[in-house]
């Protein structure tokens, strides 16, 4: 099973990592174009707030059950991801785009599956 848990949370990692540069680094308009269209409409100064506190919640989703060093965080981290996937899931709901509703789900469950399995260990 601990396996299974590092999978999913290597995974997270990598999404919120690529969402977190990409939001750091690229405009609205490229965002969008990739199919990034929650951002649409945002500050960019907010957009790149986004991206920085992705970038972290990779790392905490990570390196705290690596290290062993307060790994309460990587839970509290899972959670964190899935409260975003349950705005980012309304947000394209509201845009009719259903197959970003059900990746955002997907993404969701495994959150809560890594959070649930790392409070109880």
């Amino acid at each position: 099973m601990n396996t299974a848990i590092w999978i999913c949370q290597l995974f997270l990692a990598i999404i919120f990592l690529y969402s977190g540069v990409a939001k750091s680094t690229q405009s609205e308009r490229w965002l969008v174009a990739h199919k990034q269209t929650g951002v649409e409409g945002l500050a960019i100064t907010f957009i790149r707030f986004i991206g920085i506190s992705e970038i972290l919640g990779s790392i905490g989703i990570l390196v705290p059950s690596f290290t062993g060093i307060m790994p309460i965080l990587t839970p509290v981290t899972a959670v964190c991801f899935a409260v975003i996937m349950v705005f980012a899931a309304r947000i394209h709901y509201r845009r009719n785009e259903m197959q970003s509703v059900a990746l955002n789900i997907f993404i969701l469950c495994m959150s809560l599956f890594v959070a649930f399995e790392r409070f109880t260990m």
